[in-house]
């Protein structure tokens, strides 16, 4: 019913619109019906929503209305977006002044107001209204059956190409005529995920409803959702397109799909994983022309592309890339590949799964069931006479032991490591059983990396921060001190986030001949970062500091995502 279901129970026993022993009725009956002790007592016919609404609505000085005949000038529609209405299921009223009036179906959801009220830059007072009347008006002035069926008539009158090249694949011509809607459903869902800027679409099948998600800048965005009676149909469709065995629903699976869309070809990675309420799938986005975009737009500054653009064309060494998941380490070390992909070099990775197809690298797919691992996999590669070799990720002392060694042969060694920061990926080799001899002798440097959303360009503002806003960066803030530094304020653009896009923030660990005796002697990780420092390795929150100051990002993303700096 609301956000809050013990609250509302007290202010009903309160009014007296309900007695304790139907509460504890209600109460009782949680688990065997649906809903809540408040749905089972709307249900029951005990208390009416409106009469519900009515009280909660009088308890916060807000209005009950009905927007069942409700009249809105297109002014007032027009300074909600779609996005925006829909997501927080709210509908603009009417406008007097610099104040608008909105209509929410939950009194006690205050974070909506006040999310308003910070994107629109203006005064906005709410009023209670019936959820099913907030829909069907978002329905009606919002056109969201119209605009869907739009994209769908692109889809299927060819505007639009989202159909896979897979030979099991059901196209829209060859279906049934039962099968069509569903075939146009996944491919605007697909569409829908390109045309946000998405990196996956969630498909979560949950109690009550199928929920859509897209992960837009590194943060998920709930979308228009199905009915959960499609959720079957949806489900088994993906599984086609992405090769996968329909009728398997126990174990999780693996696929790709591959599509078209205006004119841009598109891998989708498909994943599977069995769940309470039926299989939620994952499709991670995989654009092969952002690989083309070049190191300069993975966002480094001059200085640190110029050193690492020395690191990648050293003859040979082991060159780390470390960061959590979804920090972007797969798509740094693809840009690197691309860089240095000449004809008179020979590269090959080893990859679980391989992301991205890229021309004139030969790549290995890791296939456990056949006995093909990393491991084994690096050894046969080795025997092909590469120049470069890229692993997808060292996961275990054998793997770890055949990159070292093979560094020390002649070979450049690209892989990935998950660890906090730069120094620490020294530590992680030799606490997996890395000699300290071999991690000493064929590291030649480690880059930690985190992504930042960047500013929005279309909405970028100045403004001088005041003291409490730096301090949480800690050591360094003071050079921002004063400065005019830039925010974005949202539009149409970002969806009213302020945000675009997202850059990395880089902390590039060097190994000299100093830091190589400091590995022998196993020396603590704290000891290898205050070294580092002091021969000028910037931390991640440092270069977080310098992007502030150049108009990237905030302060805000700077902190969500990197770690302090002690003096």
């Amino acid at each position: 019913m609301t956000s809050n279901d013990e609250y509302v129970l007290e202010v009903l026993l309160e009014n007296g619109l309900i007695m304790p022993d139907q509460v504890d009725e209600a109460r009782a009956q949680v688990g065997e019906r649906e809903g809540t002790a408040v749905d089972i007592l709307i249900q029951d016919e005990v208390v009416s929503e409106d009469e519900i609404l009515s009280n909660l609505a009088g308890l916060f000085g807000m209005e009950f209305v009905s927007l069942q005949d409700i009249d809105i000038p297109p002014d007032v529609r027009d300074m909600i977006t779609v996005e925006t209405a829909r997501r927080y299921r709210v509908v603009p009223i009417y406008r007097a002044e610099d104040t608008l009036t909105v209509a929410v179906s939950d009194p006690l959801d205050f974070d909506t107001l006040d999310s308003l009220r910070y994107m629109l830059k203006v005064q906005v007072d709410g009023v209670v209204a019936r959820r099913d009347e907030v829909q069907g008006v978002l329905d009606r002035y919002y056109a969201a059956e119209a605009d869907v069926e739009g994209m769908l008539d692109q889809i299927t009158d060819g505007t639009v190409d989202v159909e896979t090249v897979q030979d099991d694949l059901i196209d829209t011509d060859n279906a049934s005529e039962s099968d069509a809607p569903i075939i146009k459903l996944v491919s605007l869902i697909i569409l829908e995920g390109y045309r946000a800027r998405a990196s996956d679409i969630h498909l979560e099948p949950l109690e009550k409803r199928f929920r859509v998600r897209y992960r837009v800048d590194g943060v998920l965005h709930e979308a228009d959702s199905p009915p959960k009676r499609l959720q079957s149909a949806v489900i088994s469709r993906v599984k086609i397109m992405a090769g996968m065995k329909i009728s398997e629903k126990r174990i999780p699976q693996d696929g790709r799909i591959q599509v078209n869309i205006l004119g841009r070809e598109l891998d989708l990675r498909v994943s599977t994983v069995p769940a309470n309420h039926g299989e939620s799938i994952v499709m991670r986005i995989l654009d092969k022309q952002n690989l083309a975009l070049g190191l300069p737009k993975l966002g480094f500054f001059s200085d640190d592309q110029q050193l690492f653009e020395r690191l990648i064309a050293l003859p040979d060494g082991v060159i780390l890339v470390t960061g959590p998941t979804g920090s972007g380490k797969t798509t740094t070390l693809y840009a690197c590949l691309n860089h240095i992909n000449r004809p008179d070099r020979k590269i090959i990775t080893v990859e679980d799964p391989v992301e991205y197809q890229m021309s004139g690298i030969n790549q290995v797919q890791v296939n456990r069931d056949v006995g093909l691992t990393f491991s084994m996999a690096l050894r046969s590669i080795l025997r092909q006479a590469p120049n470069i070799v890229m692993i997808g990720e060292i996961r275990d002392l054998e793997t770890a032991n055949i990159a070292t060694e093979a560094s020390l042969t002649g070979h450049l060694v690209f892989s990935t490591l998950h660890t906090n920061d730069a120094p620490s990926a020294v530590t992680r080799l030799l606490d997996i059983g890395v000699k300290p001899f071999l991690a000493a002798s064929s590291i030649r440097a480690v880059m930690a990396q985190r992504l930042v959303r960047c500013i929005c360009e279309h909405c970028k503002e100045e403004y001088t921060p005041a003291p409490d806003v730096l301090a949480p960066l800690g050591p360094g803030a003071e050079q921002l001190q004063g400065q005019l530094l830039f925010r974005g304020h949202g539009c149409s653009h970002c969806s009213l986030s302020g945000y675009s896009g997202r850059k990395g923030l880089f902390e590039i660990f060097l190994v000299n001949d100093e830091i190589q005796k400091m590995i022998f002697d196993k020396l603590p990780v704290a000891e290898l970062r205050e070294h580092a420092r002091e021969l000028g390795m910037r931390t991640l929150r440092e270069d977080g500091m310098r992007k502030i100051g150049s108009g990237m990002t905030t302060v805000e993303e700077v902190l969500r995502v990197t770690m302090g700096d002690k003096d």
